[in-house]
């Protein structure tokens, strides 16, 4: 009795071919989406950044500028009480203690004023965002060359062309306005 007569071993042939269109085409799947949910992972990175920036700018801006009305209050209240005579001069002078006890309060709370340290903390948000953008560009890359390589590559390049498969393009640096660096100005 011979087990290996010329059907079974097309049968298994076949069923070698099948398995592996199987595998070669789910591979191709997962690595296209895969390119496609890293794309998508930039496109988050980006909106954080777009969504992330206005706010730590205003943020800093309003801190800055509320640190410039404490100044700019008791200085004037400072000018007042200097020049101030008789009645007047209490009046100035509450002023100029309220305006004392602001900048007492903002002393307190931040005792060095914190104007450079929150520049210093937008600077390293906006250096965190564009880290991030950066690595979702990179594993977007691999991704794309993965895709690209079985797409290219024998075998599967016959399955690739067979079921419609396209080449990915990698992320590079290029003219879109939106996806460029943000620059930011004071």
């Amino acid at each position: 009795m011979n087990v290996m007569n010329p059907l079974n071993i097309v049968v298994i042939i076949v069923v070698i071919l099948v398995l592996w269109l199987v595998f070669a085409y789910n591979g191709l799947v997962r690595s296209r989406n895969r390119g496609k949910e890293a794309w998508a992972d930039i496109d988050v990175q980006l909106k954080r950044r777009y969504d992330l920036i206005p706010n730590l700018v205003e943020t800093v801006k309003g801190y800055a500028a509320h640190e410039a009305q404490v100044f700019q209050k008791v200085t004037e209240a400072r000018a007042r009480a200097m020049g101030a005579s008789g009645v007047a001069k209490a009046g100035a002078e509450d002023m100029l203690s309220g305006a004392l006890k602001s900048l007492f309060a903002v002393a307190e709370n931040y005792p060095q004023l914190k104007a450079n340290e929150n520049f210093g903390k937008l600077q390293d948000e906006l250096t965190d965002t564009e880290d991030k953008i950066q690595a979702a560009r990179r594993f977007y890359n691999g991704q794309v060359r993965d895709l690209n390589i079985k797409i290219e590559t024998f075998p599967t390049n016959l399955i690739a062309g067979a079921f419609g498969f396209q080449k990915m393009e990698f992320f590079g640096d290029g003219s879109d306005v939106e996806r460029a660096p943000v620059k930011v100005k004071f």
